[in-house]
């Protein structure tokens, strides 16, 4: 990521009904993991900054008295209100709004997350945000982890096709994808840490239809950015996709950083 790059809304344009069916779910096992690691009992609030359409907020949410998450995409937060509804969650608050708006108003927290999520941000703006929102003891996590693989090379060939060789972005481009270094940010605005625990990789099985949702379901390939070639792309994938049914994805192992206030 280069600093010629800036957020737009379309990031993500389109891709908010491709994305539930698309990725892989975070397994239970890290919502196991976070609850031993800080002792999680019920109590306290939760916020998810950057929730897409829950993924990790509907996850973690029965471990919290409320569990809020934010997004600046209104339909990821419209999917993340349906899936909790359908899931029977009733203590979840979906905010539309930007990372950078914190701390909007918001209160104070005893967990904050940034799950695959944190290098959209202006980082050193958001950390120290962050930073305040905590509640004393509170801990604010990085999750490092892949809810999606492309499977076939195929995919990657069609969309350069269509689409550049060049990483797409919103209304920019990424020629050298997103940025790493998040630790000396979080250092810079004053937590200590990190402390890692992970959870172990998977294997998963996807339909082709679910292949198709996962391409859509990445800013890189989100499904404003064909414009009327939409329908010919996805048919297109689906032919170079044939005569297989299913395919296996080994997804690599989550990580999850613990960043606290005080010394760890």
């Amino acid at each position: 990521m280069t600093d010629a790059w800036e957020w737009d809304p379309s990031l993500y344009s389109g891709s908010a009904r491709y994305y539930a069916r698309g990725r892989a779910a975070y397994p239970p096992e890290l919502a196991t993991a976070f609850a031993a690691e800080l002792g999680l009992d019920g109590t306290g609030r939760l916020l998810d900054v950057g929730c897409g359409p829950g993924s990790l907020t509907l996850l973690l949410a029965g471990r919290f008295e409320e569990a809020i998450g934010l997004d600046a995409d209104g339909d990821m937060l419209a999917e993340a209100a349906r899936l909790a509804a359908e899931a029977g969650t009733g203590n979840c608050r979906w905010v539309h709004r930007r990372a950078e708006d914190l701390p909007a108003g918001l209160g104070r927290f005893r967990l904050i997350t940034f799950a695959q999520s944190f290098h959209w941000f202006d980082r050193p703006r958001v950390a120290a945000a962050a930073r305040g929102m905590l509640a004393t003891g509170g801990v604010c996590a990085h999750v490092h982890a892949s809810t999606h693989e492309l499977v076939h090379p195929a995919i990657t060939e069609l969309v350069q096709e269509y689409l550049g060789p060049v990483r797409r972005a919103g209304r920019g481009t990424l020629p050298g994808g997103t940025v790493g270094g998040e630790a000396a940010i979080y250092r810079a605005a004053g937590f200590h840490g990190p402390r890692r625990f992970e959870v172990p990789g998977r294997d998963v099985s996807r339909t082709v239809d679910e292949v198709v949702a996962g391409v859509f379901s990445l800013s890189s390939s989100a499904p404003h950015l064909f414009g009327e070639r939409r329908a010919e792309f996805e048919a297109e994938l689906r032919r170079r996709l044939a005569p297989a049914e299913t395919f296996t994805a080994q997804l690599p192992g989550i990580a999850v950083d613990l960043w606290v206030t005080k010394g760890c």
